[in-house]
């Protein structure tokens, strides 16, 4: 046990989130930074932190975290899903609690694409009746 490393991989909108949960003292590490450093913004951390706080496991594991892609929020919740699922890996018994939680979907959510003749996606250029 003093050597385990559970992984789980999380995924939102365009950022990929590689997670790896230690036995250690609930330090968060956030592409070789502290998480503090990393997410400017304190409605973020709370959303990476929600499944060790809902399986009560915030001061027993080290999250370590490698994250590319997309914008901070879309990485705070790549980071929030792979948390829940390094934490199925580490113990099966959370499943449940992170399951009615809403941790363990993978939100579906994308950039709808553009579309030729608009400006953007659904953005249409503007109409002059001369």
């Amino acid at each position: 046990m003093a050597d385990a490393r559970y992984y789980g991989t999380g995924r939102r909108k365009k950022s990929i989130a590689r997670v790896y949960l230690m036995p250690g003292t609930g330090k968060v590490t956030i592409n070789k930074r502290d998480m503090d450093d990393y997410l400017g913004m304190e409605t973020l951390k709370v959303i990476v932190r929600q499944p060790l706080m809902a399986t009560d496991t915030a001061d027993k594991f080290d999250v370590l975290v490698n994250v590319r892609g997309g914008g901070y929020t879309g990485q705070a919740g790549a980071i929030r899903h792979g948390i829940a699922r390094a934490l199925l890996q580490a113990d099966a018994d959370y499943r449940p609690v992170l399951k009615s939680a809403g941790f363990l979907t993978r939100d579906p959510r994308m950039k709808e694409r553009k579309k030729y003749g608009l400006k953007a996606a659904r953005r249409a250029p503007q109409f002059s009746k001369r």
